[in-house]
């Protein structure tokens, strides 16, 4: 048997980080390679699946191996409560790219223009998981596949398209793009293969993907209230797609 202690250090520097149980429990839970997966204590962890997974305990009793406590904390920056972590193999790029380039779309693409704050665009990875959006595009330098990210994202990167392009490369489809200035969401029926725009915390949409915009649009907002967060924001504009979505 592979010791998983040399497996990690091995593969760590091309895999993608999955810390803690449920970051686990969904990667697995949507077809994701993982090559090695270790617990500090491998019974409590599988309890946890016989309660919150039953539909991946199975996989994940054949995945996980236990090792020392300070193995498990050599191998990962920020030891998560559940003492679980696992690498990954990250999806093709080609393929997503494809996947979110396809036509025609059931569901929308988020895209995060330059977005600076890493624990937001994980949450919003997980929130177009959970609306089952087509994908998640980032722009700027960000890498959505940061370890950061995908802790934020609970491990549902596997459960949509996530890639980092440039504007020029964003995915066909009208483009509608949240803005102070634009026209209230509430009047407008979102397509499903709408590609649907966010700026940046800081500083809003930028010059380059505002000029793209084929629609702008803005969120009710009571007066003197700045803004929103934007994994707040993203999950409005998905609910109102949703919400008046043709099932």
């Amino acid at each position: 048997m592979t010791d998983p202690v040399s497996a990690w250090r091995r593969l760590a520097d091309s895999a993608v980080l999955l810390d803690g149980f449920h970051a686990l429990k969904h990667a697995v839970r949507f077809g994701a390679e993982v090559p090695v997966a270790v617990a500090v204590d491998r019974e409590a962890a599988l309890a946890l699946a016989d309660e919150l997974a039953p539909d991946v305990r199975d996989r994940l009793a054949e995945l996980l191996t236990e090792v020392p406590e300070p193995a498990y904390r050599s191998l990962v920056a920020r030891p998560h409560p559940t003492a679980v972590a696992a690498l990954a193999v990250r999806p093709s790029r080609a393929a997503n790219v494809r996947r979110l380039a396809y036509l025609p779309r059931t569901a929308p693409v988020v895209v995060l223009d330059n977005p600076r704050n890493l624990g937001n665009a994980g949450a919003v990875i997980r929130l177009a998981a959970g609306f089952g959006a087509t994908g998640v595009v980032t722009t700027g330098t960000v890498d959505p596949w940061h370890p950061t990210v995908v802790r934020g994202g609970a491990g549902l990167h596997f459960a949509t398209a996530v890639e980092r392009l440039d504007v020029g490369e964003l995915p066909p489809g009208p483009l509608f793009a949240l803005d102070p200035e634009g026209d209230d969401i509430r009047g407008t029926k979102l397509p499903d293969d709408a590609v649907l725009a966010f700026g940046s915390e800081r500083s809003g949409l930028s010059g380059e993907l505002r000029a793209r915009a084929d629609h702008l649009l803005r969120l009710p907002m009571r007066p003197q209230v700045s803004s929103y967060n934007l994994a707040t924001s993203v999950a409005m504009t998905l609910y109102h797609w949703s919400a008046t979505a043709d099932f």
